[in-house]
């Protein structure tokens, strides 16, 4: 397929492409107007989200897939925007559209172990994120074989959430856990995850959600301890008190980083034969690319 990636200079979306390549496909990559440096031998196109035009003209008929995987703009109508700009040239197509949403969207799960059936309730920084759900499933019934993906809590390359608690324990001098030492986040190794946008991708139903979870629910505090071993702070993870960490991160993010949940990534592997093999998270901190 020639995919066109957008965000694929990004944590995830370097990921994405590189396994897009692996499994024999062509990356487009989208990028801003006045990117420079090189596009690792990729073709590249201009677009930005904030220019819906400039993603319709993106889409040309030669675009077999479009994995959107670029921060969002943080505005509803905007982001409701570029999303309907993306689909408008794939309908009537069966052409594929893989959307990247996010497990906060489901809230805090208390006991039970959330799945792709569980109802939403998003925390307030992805407060519109259902609805931008919503509004790529619904394509499925306009001929897009549209699909949605929640990762996560992503981890690898030295990079995403958890290098934050790497930057803390180092900065702290000791281990951090923001507002409870007993949260849990559902997590996943970002090269495992990029092989399950290729997996949605090539082979995905139209009108389906799938969360890209490799570990339904990791205790922060041992990802935070892992944290300081690999920032060579030693000590037993402390709590960062919820509104001294607003403070420092602001309120939405703080937030987020104290939620508990427990999220099953199971649907992916029964009907797609997805299989993350990468170390989990604990041991990525611990001895990976985070030392």
């Amino acid at each position: 397929m020639r995919t066109l990636l957008i965000g694929a200079a990004g944590y995830l979306g370097t990921a994405a492409a590189e396994a897009l390549t692996a499994a024999g496909h062509e990356v487009v990559e989208l990028a801003r107007p006045g990117t420079e440096g090189p596009a690792g031998g990729r073709e590249r196109r201009t677009g930005d989200l904030a220019d819906p035009a400039s993603l319709t003209a993106a889409v040309t008929p030669d675009i077999d897939a479009v994995i959107h995987l670029a921060t969002p703009l943080g505005d509803a109508d905007a982001d409701a925007a570029a999303v309907e700009a993306l689909l408008a040239p794939l309908r009537g197509t069966g052409r594929a559209f893989v959307y990247t949403s996010g497990i906060w969207v489901l809230g805090a799960t208390g006991d039970a172990t959330a799945d792709e059936e569980s109802p939403t309730d998003p925390l307030p920084i992805v407060g519109y994120r259902p609805g931008i759900e919503r509004q790529v499933l619904a394509a499925a019934e306009d001929g897009v074989r549209a699909a949605v993906i929640r990762p996560g809590i992503a981890h690898g390359r030295g990079g995403g959430i958890p290098a934050l608690l790497v930057e803390l324990a180092r900065k702290n001098g000791a281990p951090r856990v923001v507002g409870n030492l007993a949260v849990r986040w559902p997590s996943v190794h970002a090269d495992d995850l990029a092989e399950l946008f290729v997996a949605v991708a090539e082979r995905a139903p139209a009108g389906t959600l799938w969360h890209g979870v490799a570990e339904s629910a990791v205790p922060v505090r041992d990802l935070a301890a892992a944290a300081g071993e690999a920032a060579g702070v030693s000590g037993e993870p402390e709590v960062w008190p919820l509104e001294e960490a607003r403070a420092e991160l602001g309120e939405l993010f703080a937030d987020a980083l104290a939620l508990d949940q427990s999220v099953s990534g199971a649907a992916a592997r029964d009907r797609l034969g997805w299989r993350p093999s990468r170390a989990g998270a604990v041991a990525d901190v611990r001895t990976g690319s985070y030392r």
